[in-house]
């Protein structure tokens, strides 16, 4: 059994090598390390495979410079900036990071116009962030991201936003701001919805597993069994 830890808030590290399947076999090392970026406290999660040490970043909200200082340390080559949705609290590197590695931009198609869009909505709330190229490509439901060893699967979980993703691997989901450690994503922006969202979490989450660990774009992780038993919004024991 793995005890993972919890992101500390503000300037937050976390630092998880595990060594899937059977310890005895060639099977890959999977790295993630999450950063707690920008002023909206954004996770941004870097995801290496130690074989190879190719890596993905997922939602790479602001500050550049220490994103690719933690690929450097770890001597890691980006191949994939994924947005998990087209908030700039997730994105607003993504230019930066693109420049520095040539990295391949994904997001869903339904929030890919929000990308030339970012400095406006930033400064909607009194930030300054730079807009993002294009997409690359598009990820939609069941297509797969992969780098190394590793694979990632794509999820279509809108709610949050229409074209909000969430990323699958063994025993892992990131999910942007679908869902979160007792509580779930707003809906009161542009595109949002609350049924959608609801529906999104118990349909296309909660059928992964109650082990699986869930890597939400904000706060601390938790696992698909905790929130579907307890999360106050979604779960079983729900109260609101």
């Amino acid at each position: 059994m793995i005890t993972l830890p919890v992101l500390n808030g503000k300037r937050g590290l976390l630092l998880i090598s595990v060594k899937r399947l059977f310890p005895d076999t060639k099977e890959n090392i999977l790295n993630i390390k999450a950063l707690t970026v920008g002023p909206i406290q954004a996770n941004c999660y870097i995801i290496g495979c130690e074989d190879t040490l190719e890596a993905a970043v997922i939602d790479p909200g602001a500050e550049a410079d220490r994103i690719l200082l933690s690929l450097a340390e770890s001597k890691l080559k980006l191949k994939f900036i994924i947005n998990t949705h087209g908030h700039f609290d997730h994105v607003g590197a993504n230019k930066s990071l693109k420049d520095a590695t040539r990295a391949q931009i994904l997001i869903h198609p339904l929030d890919a116009p929000m990308l030339n869009q970012l400095s406006d909505a930033a400064a909607s709330w009194g930030l300054a962030t730079e807009n993002s190229p294009p997409p690359d490509k598009t990820l939609e439901e069941d297509d797969t991201v992969s780098f190394g060893n590793i694979t990632l699967k794509t999820i279509h979980t809108p709610g949050h936003t229409p074209g909000g993703i969430s990323l699958h691997t063994d025993g892992y989901v990131f999910v942007g701001d679908t869902l979160f450690a007792g509580s779930v994503g707003r809906t009161d922006f542009p595109g949002g919805d609350f049924g959608t969202l609801v529906s999104s979490i118990k349909n296309k989450l909660f059928v992964l597993g109650d082990d699986v660990t869930v890597f939400p774009g904000h706060m601390g992780t938790t696992t698909i069994g905790q929130e579907r038993r307890y999360n106050p919004f979604v779960g079983e024991r729900g109260v609101l």
